[in-house]
């Protein structure tokens, strides 16, 4: 369609210089498409960098969630068989030979808490919360001395729990209570034993049946006295959990 028309009167440099330039306009054309071919070139390649990377990733967090599921399934297998060896297991289920009572010993090891420490923490989080943690638990109380059922033998064995929780030589004294309770046995004389008890604690502590700072728990299944110390017996409810997480208290 565009026609070159030439005068008689042009110079033949002129066309020489269109010549020229349409050369020139060639050769940048030229020299502007594989730029631009290169620049996509190089787009692809940082396209295919970034998939790659993804895919390292996704390659890692695979492997770290295999890691974490092979870890997790040795720590239960490991649990299942420590539970299976009797030598290991820290609670044991013993038969009390009294409906309705339940005894569980506990193995302690080196940093772990008392019996009374842990039935302090279950009722004072019951307290709190208001829920309870069981359909069949009515009663929980830690248990730290046994023996038979004597005022001789409790004096006995009551001596190291005395010096624990009542020492002679303390400046601040404890007001105290002792808490007693028989099942399966009638030929127990209950005052008796409460008094072996009490006086079991050394001066300057005092008895206080109202507001006792601490209470001795004095538990007799036929022929086995059980004892322990807890403290704010009353406050939380005798350690009755369903009085405890009942919405009145």
């Amino acid at each position: 369609m565009n026609k070159k028309i030439t005068f008689s009167y042009s110079d033949s440099s002129d066309d020489e210089e269109d010549d020229d330039n349409d050369e020139a306009s060639e050769e940048e054309n030229q020299s502007e498409k594989p730029t631009k071919e290169g620049v996509n070139g190089g787009s692809n390649v940082e396209e295919n960098a970034d998939a790659s990377k993804k895919d390292d990733q996704v390659h890692e967090a695979a492997k770290q969630s295999n890691n974490i599921e092979t870890s997790v399934d040795k720590l239960i297998e490991a649990e299942i068989k420590e539970l299976g060896d009797k030598s290991k297991r820290r609670f044991f289920k013993l038969d009390s030979g009294c409906n309705g009572v339940v005894l569980i010993q506990m193995r302690k090891r080196d940093g772990d808490p008392s019996p009374t420490e842990i039935v302090q923490h279950m009722m004072e989080s019951a307290s709190a919360t208001k829920k309870h943690m069981s359909r069949f638990l009515l009663r929980v109380l830690p248990i730290e001395v046994s023996c038979y059922a004597s005022d001789e033998e409790i004096t006995k064995a009551i001596k190291p729990l005395i010096e624990q929780y009542f020492p002679a030589n303390s400046e601040t004294p404890a007001k105290f209570a002792v808490q007693y309770d028989a099942r399966a046995n009638s030929g127990i004389e209950r005052m008796k034993i409460i008094d072996a008890v009490a006086k079991s604690v050394p001066e300057p502590h005092k008895v206080d049946l109202k507001n006792p700072e601490k209470t001795i728990i004095v538990q007799v299944v036929k022929t086995v006295c059980l004892i322990g110390v807890v403290e704010k017996y009353k406050e939380l409810a005798k350690y009755n959990l369903r009085q405890l997480t009942s919405p009145q208290t």
